[in-house]
């Protein structure tokens, strides 16, 4: 009896958490806003100089543009480890992640987990077929920001996001690359788009404010742990072999 109690729980966690990892990065459905979200980005002139930045036995050139400070929903992201396609081609190890945000009405609005978000390797996208979620969404609300410090501590921070995760961002809108070669360049707006849209903001501060809570994430976690006790249980018990 125990046998077969413990190999229904085992197949349904099982099942369970399949469909919570594929649904692990769902937008949480009710969502506590830190005020600070009703704020746009707050871009102001700086008169930092150009700097070099050594990591990962390059030296990079930085130059900042503006100061920067970013309240935000996550809402997509990609995390880089500078050594793969475009990242490890163009010898760019100080871009640590891609975080894409909204914040304000777009961040507010009730019909936001009727959009789908998702990164590409500079990019971040947006869809849906829900007509009213696409007009409560504005354009202007959401940025692509790519992350680029030496400094340790920020760099693991960044490395924790989930979905759901609201963050604060602090620094400088830069331009950068590794000396002798090209500097890839920052939007110093958040009107515009295609090519060339996204903020590079050269880290000074991070944190995430207010930790995404997702119903799906416990359920993945608790479901997995119910598996591998399940296991566990199974490979304990005596065999009792079936007969005829």
């Amino acid at each position: 009896m125990l046998r077969t109690v413990n190999r229904a729980v085992l197949i349904v966690s099982a099942l369970t958490l399949l469909v919570a990892f594929w649904n692990r990065n769902d937008l949480p459905g009710a969502i506590e806003f830190h005020p600070m979200l009703n704020d746009e980005p707050r871009q102001r002139p700086t008169d930092k100089k150009p700097l070099t930045v050594p990591y990962a036995d390059v030296e990079y050139r930085v130059e900042p543009q503006y100061s920067y400070e970013l309240y935000g929903l996550v809402v997509s992201y990609r995390q880089h480890d500078g050594e793969s396609s475009m990242h490890r081609w163009s010898n760019d190890h100080l871009n640590m992640a891609d975080v894409c945000v909204v914040w304000s009405n777009t961040a507010f609005s009730p019909t936001l987990s009727k959009l789908d978000f998702w990164n590409g390797i500079f990019t971040c996208n947006v869809q849906t077929r829900d007509s009213v979620a696409w007009s409560n969404f504005k354009m202007n609300q959401l940025s692509n920001n790519h992350l680029i410090s030496a400094d340790p501590l920020i760099r693991d921070r960044v490395a924790q996001i989930r979905i759901g995760d609201q963050i604060r961002v602090k620094g400088s809108l830069a331009r950068y690359g590794a000396v002798g070669g090209g500097l890839r360049g920052t939007s110093t707006t958040r009107d515009d788009t295609g090519d060339g849209a996204c903020e590079t903001i050269l880290v000074d501060e991070f944190e995430i404010v207010v930790p995404g809570s997702s119903g799906w994430r416990t359920a993945m976690w608790a479901s997995l742990a119910i598996l591998l006790a399940t296991l566990a249980v199974h490979f304990v018990l005596p065999y009792r072999p079936y007969r005829d």
